[in-house]
């Protein structure tokens, strides 16, 4: 249980480092595919870089942050190899890891980093017209669509997966 605790909050600091890394270093517009569509609508797509080597920062961190979602992954898995998982506690492990991720992205990434802190509209002001007066998060159905169904069938056919070796 606190490994799976653990490759949570790592999986976490991924996202959030892979968010960081498309807003501040590469700051290339397909990567906002999630951001409200208004907020899309309005962007201006940069072609210049912030300073020199600000996009080979981002891609490094963009692929670090990969690279520890595959980890977590991986770790995950083999964990529950050696310790002989069964189909229920392989779906614990997977849909804990990503409920823990999905409320970590709503409360803290879409609600205190983008709306509160204003880390997007900082990189990208005209967007702020767009944020102001929001109370929380954005595309709320989708995260909750996320959270309750996909994320849930998700970790269902992973489990299952798991068990078949």
């Amino acid at each position: 249980m606190i490994l799976t605790v653990f490759l949570a909050i790592v999986f976490c600091a991924a996202m959030a480092l892979m968010l960081i890394s498309a807003v501040a270093f590469i700051q290339d517009n397909k990567f906002f595919s999630s951001a409200p569509k208004e907020a899309r609508e309005v962007l201006i797509q940069r072609d210049h870089e912030l300073f020199y080597g600000a996009r080979a920062i981002g891609w490094t961190l963009f692929i670090i942050s990969i690279l520890m979602i595959l980890g977590v992954g991986v770790i995950a898995v083999w964990d529950g190899f050696r310790n002989e998982f069964t189909f229920r506690q392989f779906f614990l492990r997977f849909v804990l890891i990503l409920t823990i991720y999905k409320i970590c992205d709503m409360a803290l990434i879409d609600n205190f980093l983008l709306l509160k802190f204003h880390f997007f509209q900082y990189y990208y002001p005209e967007a702020e017209h767009v944020m102001e007066g929001r109370k929380y998060g954005f595309n709320i159905k989708s995260q909750l669509l996320k959270l309750l169904v996909i994320f849930p069938a998700v970790s269902a056919l992973a489990a299952w997966i798991c068990t078949l070796f």
